[in-house]
């Protein structure tokens, strides 16, 4: 079993910077990626950002591209999302989650940490 723990949310005025970490335990001795993910009341979960753990490859989904950063620190299992020049969009449920492997989809999931963006 994987556990995640996500930390870092919390309230800032847009153009303000957040950093989330996660820290991944239990069975890990196999990761191919994790990766952050958003879901704001009445949308559909989507995917913000997302890095490769061997090589560190990362993802990142348009509407973030040049504002936020994802890095991981592999010894740690430990994955950040820094979030630069917040905007109110931004606001949403941020979690974490762990790709096993190139064959695995994102099988397990953090609970989940606020972002709320205010204008």
């Amino acid at each position: 079993q994987v556990q995640l723990v996500e930390s870092g949310g919390g309230l800032v005025q847009a153009g303000g910077s957040l950093r989330l970490s996660c820290a991944a335990s239990g069975r890990t001795f196999s990761t191919y990626a994790m990766g952050w993910f958003r879901q704001a009341p009445g949308k559909e979960r989507e995917c913000v950002a997302t890095i490769t753990w061997s090589g560190g490859i990362t993802y990142y989904a348009d509407s973030v591209k040049g504002r936020f950063s994802i890095s991981r620190d592999n010894a740690e299992n430990t994955v950040y999302l820094q979030m630069n020049s917040l905007k109110p969009e931004d606001t949403a449920l941020y979690y974490c989650a762990y790709r096993p492997s190139l064959g695995l989809k994102y099988d397990y999931w953090g609970q989940g940490t606020q972002v709320t963006v205010s204008s």
